[in-house]
């Protein structure tokens, strides 16, 4: 039994992950009746990931921020910088798509029962409570802005304790990501129900009538992470970034596209930036934050779906309304993680920006709970990459520079 272990260790874990999905595929497509026995690995996996990830951001951050000796700089004004130009220029292309390409929708009769924000000012109130959230609730309910300001201000606050003190945060902190290495190895098996479960429940019937739209947005969701991410990342590195961004893709895209979520991703991007030997005083801050704030899949979503509302209506939208759609994507992109439904509920606020009334906005959101089961994948795969491969250029990018 020992060897049979070792020797699927010794299998590079993208290949077993591969395995994992090819086992999935065959499972739902010969036994689709077996939902409860296999489905389960992946409800199990997700759970274990999103148990973990609280309490690894905030001993992470909090041992980062403690142990953290003045004078060190980290690159974490440039990797918000990337940030930042990331989830604008995501928006950017969705405009600029949905122009080059415009979809109408047919717009459902029933809406789901759910609230979205009224105005940009209820988005930034969300995330201000979000932050000043009680630090138990904020780890009950993974609210990651809360459970960031708590850690840096812990962090801060231990940063003159004692050395044993500030040992203890460490060794607590190298338990946490053993921990999370454990969890990591099952994610082959987790995968493998999450793929069963996806295609013995969903298939891809429900998506034919929205084929058109689905491709838009994954165009463009694929535009962004085959051209512009690298652009960027050239820009600040002047390498070549395709080896770079292929493997942010391979290592932290595939597990987020399964997994539907940028928090639960945390602790496998965590892992990458370890394996790609990044300063952990940087990642450990860098990688929660680009899960909460870094959502170029989400502007994508957003600016694509509200102007094929606008296009479904036939309302002209000029360019300096297009421009101010660019900019209101990108802001609402950035605080999707503080609303309940993510980008799909901030639809409607974009949409107000064209009179568009809040009944039809939510038919629109209802046509992107349809098709997302791809949508929320591709995004999510966008958002949880880019927060490796930016936090990665920062760091190529102050070695360039000293070098």
């Amino acid at each position: 039994m020992k060897n049979i272990v070792h020797k699927w260790q010794q299998i590079s874990l993208v290949r077993r992950i591969l395995l994992g999905i090819i086992i999935g595929v065959l499972l739902a497509l010969t036994i689709p009746e077996a939902t409860s026995w296999v489905s389960i690995f992946g409800s199990l996996f997700v759970g274990a990931l999103k148990a973990v990830a609280p309490i690894l951001v905030l001993v992470l951050v909090m041992n980062a921020i403690s142990s953290h000796k003045s004078g060190k700089k980290t690159n974490m004004k440039t990797i918000i910088a990337l940030y930042a130009i990331g989830t604008f220029l995501a928006g950017i292309v969705g405009v600029v798509a949905s122009f080059l390409f415009p979809v109408t929708l047919t717009l459902t009769t029933s809406t789901n029962e759910v609230a979205p924000p009224e105005g940009i000012l209820q988005v930034l109130q969300t995330l201000l409570f979000n932050i000043v959230d009680n630090p138990i609730h904020a780890l009950m309910n993974a609210n990651y802005l809360g459970i960031l300001a708590w850690a840096l201000l812990l962090g801060f606050a231990l940063k003159k304790s004692a050395d044993s003190t500030k040992t203890m945060i460490a060794n607590f902190s190298d338990a946490i990501t053993n921990i999370v290495k454990w969890v990591i190895e099952l994610a082959p098996f987790g995968i493998m129900g999450l793929v069963f479960d996806a295609i013995s429940t969903n298939g891809l019937k429900s998506l034919t009538e929205y084929g058109q739209l689905l491709i838009l947005l994954l165009g463009c969701m694929l535009f962004v992470a085959l051209v512009v991410n690298p652009l960027i990342s050239f820009i600040f590195t002047r390498q070549n970034p395709y080896p770079l961004v292929l493997r942010t893709l391979k290592e932290s895209g595939l597990t987020a596209f399964f997994t539907r979520s940028s928090a639960a991703n945390i602790p496998v991007n965590m892992a990458l930036c370890e394996k790609l030997d990044l300063d952990e005083d940087t990642y450990s801050v860098s990688i929660p934050l680009g899960a909460t704030i870094n959502m170029a899949g989400a502007a994508v979503t957003i600016s694509v779906l509200t102007l094929a509302a606008a296009h479904t209506l036939g309302i002209e939208v000029d360019i300096w309304t297009a421009i101010i759609l660019m900019v209101l994507s990108a802001v609402s992109a950035s605080g999707a993680s503080g609303v309940a439904g993510g980008s799909l509920l901030l639809i409607p606020l974009a949409c107000s920006l064209f009179g568009i009334s809040n009944d039809i906005a939510m038919q629109v959101v209802a046509v992107g709970f349809i098709i997302g089961v791809l949508q929320d994948s591709c995004e999510t795969a966008l958002n949880s990459s880019s927060d490796v491969l930016f936090t990665a250029t920062a760091d190529i990018a102050n070695k360039r520079s000293k070098g």
